[in-house]
């Protein structure tokens, strides 16, 4: 009677572990058709900086990043993985950050992540579950070394993705300082910033899975000098009064006659606003996820600043003041803090 009793809990057993188990694991597979993307931005940015372990310039780098926001419409709440493609079989790949926005108008959160090489996507599991039919929104950026150097250096960006998406920005950031820039196909419209740096600019809607978005880029530079350091040589004057851009988001819109602040730069029907020189690429960043009936979503990046030192001399602290002012800008020009945080942490140095 006992060895019945054991062989019934037995079957019992296996009947849970091989069916039931299963089962719950299929629940929390990423479905990346039932998490369509509301919005996507991405920034392609050529000799813009440089990870501190790249190795010679004489590669050039190839910095992309994704801000994306998508929603739950799987029906019940998630709490698995996120995957998102990435080419992590080109040249030099290296995944630099991965982060999500848990609240409006708060900095975002940094997660740990792991590359799938095989299979070509970056995963990582967000902090809380995603709620049926809420929104969940990220940022990924990664470095290649696929810049053929050449007599002009070239390189093609496809975007991969896994979903589709229902509005689409595609930022192309020119390297200060180039020149004979050809873009195909065709940007729908570009600008320069007020450092001189080209950006040229592609929208679309309802973007489907399945279709293709490839880009050509080529141009002329000579040296290795990213776009970072070039800025960081037109510092400003007086920087308590000159922040790297002019003015507030707001502001720039003013200075053209008229006060559109409630509606995004880059959005629907925002085309004619980009092709003013004043606007710089901080806000083509900052102000690119947001939809047109709201006030624009600040994307923000809150990285800690390491505490001022008390320096030796004046010298030293000076220096050690530049390099941290020198780092706000870059966060600045790439979307990671906005105009109002920027202008905090630039009073601290001073």
């Amino acid at each position: 009677m006992l060895k019945k009793k054991l062989l019934a809990l037995f079957v019992i057993t296996a009947f849970f572990t091989n069916f039931i188990i299963p089962k719950a694991s299929a629940e929390t597979a990423f479905q990346a058709e039932k998490f369509p993307f509301k919005e996507m931005q991405i920034q392609v940015m050529p000799e813009f900086d440089y990870p501190e372990d790249w190795g010679s310039k004489d590669v050039p780098s190839l910095l992309v990043g994704q801000y994306g926001t998508i929603k739950n419409k799987s029906g019940q709440d998630y709490d698995g993985k996120i995957e998102i493609p990435a080419p992590a079989m080109e040249k030099g790949f290296e995944a630099y950050l991965v982060a999500e926005f848990p609240e409006d108008d708060k900095p975002e959160v940094q997660r740990p992540y792991d590359v799938d090489k095989e299979k070509g996507l970056i995963t990582w599991k967000p902090a809380k579950p995603i709620k049926n039919n809420e929104s969940y929104k990220f940022v990924i950026e990664y470095y290649t070394k696929t810049i053929d150097v050449k007599s002009n250096k070239k390189f093609t960006y496809e975007l991969k993705r896994n979903a589709d998406i229902e509005q689409l920005d595609v930022i192309f950031y020119a390297p200060m300082n180039a020149k004979e820039i050809t873009l195909e196909p065709k940007s729908q419209s570009n600008s320069k910033n007020e450092y001189g740096e080209e950006l040229y600019y592609y929208q679309y809607k309802n973007v489907k899975a399945n279709d293709s978005l490839k880009y050509s880029f080529s141009y002329k530079k000579d040296g290795t000098e990213s776009t970072m350091e070039a800025i960081n040589k037109q510092q400003p004057p007086n920087d308590e009064n000159h922040t790297g851009v002019s003015g507030t988001a707001t502001d720039q819109v003013k200075k053209t006659g008229s006060d559109n602040s409630k509606q995004p730069i880059i959005g629907v029907g925002g085309a004619s606003i980009i092709g003013l020189a004043i606007i710089i690429a901080g806000i083509f960043v900052y102000l690119g996820l947001k939809g047109n009936s709201q006030r624009t979503t600040k994307v923000t990046k809150q990285n800690k600043l390491q505490p001022k030192k008390q320096a030796n001399s004046k010298k030293n602290h000076k220096t050690g003041n530049e390099d941290e002012k020198k780092e706000l800008r870059k966060k600045l020009l790439t979307g990671k803090i906005d105009q109002e945080m920027y202008d905090e942490e630039m009073k601290k140095l001073i």
